[in-house]
């Protein structure tokens, strides 16, 4: 097998002894799609030797949460919407008025958002989407590293207002829909790039059979679960008019809380300041079972919601890792605002630190999906592997490389990203897809779905009544 020996970096993020540390002057090399040296002045002979003297060398990131296959058709429209009968959020109302579903529509955002994640260092992602024609294909051009994750749902949310969430449910509570999800994940490629994660979609959207049934399927399948959990007020307040008790509280008493169990978002705990409610149960229950959260902190401050202590998450002993739950797909920036807003809400510039949250970026998403081979560069690892450029101007001066990464430069200073030892960004470009025609394409596939938006709307809106430009036409 042809090894290639990425030498000399200047600094180099390796891991040792259970943690992230800097290295400095040092080598890695892998053979096909694995580490097989990491640390100074690699003995062996190479067949490729790239001088990374200039680089800051680190392991790839793994964003544990997104939605590539329409997020990036809401640019110009989700940012600021946002319902105030709702609790600030936009996410019934959008998801209502906007149809999504067009084949073009999927294939050209989950390009346009892979461009997004592999430019700011993700190499693996797990993409929570309908299944559609090509999704194993772009992946495949893109060579990103994909948990793919069939949703399906027993209701869909139906609005007659303004101010209270009404549902749609199946008449087979969504037993076909999970049958094709799970079939999808047993037909892809044993050890391949891409692998299954079982997926029903909203604790509030799913009955409990459905969610037992979900969780049992990825337990016999030794592949992880992932539920959108806490992630709205009017949620809570409806599993509390349900069960008289809390999403989390309910997920514990229906048995589906295990180390294989991935919550998106786990925001709105008993003990937020938006629900106050009685108890003081969720952030022990999480930490208990052994389940991730995974955080996304930007579609929720746009709404003025926030995690109200990262760190307390942390120090309570639960996984924490990250993902791009909206547009922008850039996980460099989700890192930094997981930082920023958790001090803010805090109160304390200690609440986390950078090391911390890179942490949750790669061994906690890592552990999140089930692989121990991922999120650090470690003999034995997957050659998942991010080089920054030390020379651009905004990662200068490099005294800390990934505080200047995180804080400053982000996705403009990555220059070259490996999965599985396959080259997929080199000089800043991604090599195996046309960002141009897939936004050219996102363009006219956000035309059509905007036209459609009146007779999806409750009130028949067009979309720029739903969601005005930010400046009025001249």
């Amino acid at each position: 097998m042809p090894t290639t020996l990425i030498k000399n970096a200047a600094w180099l993020v390796a891991w040792s002894q259970g943690r992230h540390v800097y290295l400095r002057d040092a080598d890695v090399a892998f053979e096909d799609d694995r580490i097989v040296h990491v640390g100074p002045a690699f003995p062996g002979s190479a067949d490729v030797v790239i001088d990374a003297s200039r680089q800051m060398v680190m392991p790839g990131l793994v964003n544990v949460h997104s939605h590539p296959t329409h997020e990036p058709a809401y640019r110009g429209i989700r940012e600021e919407h946002g319902v105030a009968n709702m609790y600030m959020t936009g996410l019934y109302e959008r998801s209502a008025a906007f149809d999504t579903s067009a084949l073009a529509l999927r294939q050209a955002s989950l390009e346009v958002a892979l461009c997004e994640l592999l430019k700011s260092g993700v190499t693996s992602v797990c993409d929570i989407s309908p299944i559609f024609e090509g999704w194993e294909e772009i992946f495949g051009r893109a060579g990103m590293r994909g948990f793919l994750a069939p949703g399906y749902a027993s209701a869909r949310w139906r609005l007659r207002n303004d101010h209270e969430l009404g549902f749609e449910w199946s008449e087979d509570g969504g037993r076909g829909r999970m049958d094709a999800a799970l079939s999808f994940i047993d037909g892809l490629k044993p050890g391949g790039l891409l692998s299954g994660v079982v997926s029903p979609m909203q604790i509030e959207n799913c009955t409990d059979d459905l969610l037992r049934d979900s969780y049992e399927a990825a337990r016999e399948r030794g592949i992880p679960f992932t539920l959108h959990v806490s992630q709205g007020v009017l949620e809570v307040h409806e599993m509390i008019r349900r069960h008289g008790r809390t999403p989390i509280q309910h997920a514990a008493d229906i048995g589906i809380m295990g180390p294989g169990s991935v919550f998106g978002h786990a925001i709105f705990l008993d003990r937020h300041s938006w629900i106050n409610w009685w108890t003081r149960e969720d952030l022990g229950l999480l930490a208990d079972s052994g389940c991730s959260v995974a955080h996304c902190p930007t579609p929720f401050a746009r709404y003025g919601q926030i995690l109200e202590s990262f760190g307390a998450y942390v120090r309570a002993g639960i996984n924490m890792a990250i993902g791009t739950d909206t547009t922008p797909h850039n996980m460099l920036e989700e890192i930094r605002k997981a930082g920023t807003f958790a001090r803010i809400a805090a109160r304390d510039v200690h609440d986390v630190s950078t090391g911390m949250l890179f942490h949750a970026a790669t061994v906690g998403g890592a552990k999140a999906m089930m692989r121990d081979d991922l999120g650090r560069l470690a003999t034995g690892c997957k050659a998942d592997i991010v080089a920054v450029d030390l020379d651009h101007l905004e990662m200068q001066p490099a005294r800390d490389p990934l505080r200047s990464l995180i804080f400053h430069a982000a996705d403009r200073a990555v220059s070259d990203v490996w999965i599985e030892g396959r080259q997929v960004v080199g000089s800043g470009q991604v090599l195996g897809l046309d960002p141009a025609s897939a936004g050219a394409a996102l363009a006219a596939a956000q035309s059509d779905m905007m036209a459609t938006a009146p007779s999806r709307d409750y009130r028949g809106r067009s979309a720029d009544e739903l969601v005005p430009l930010s400046l009025p036409m001249g």
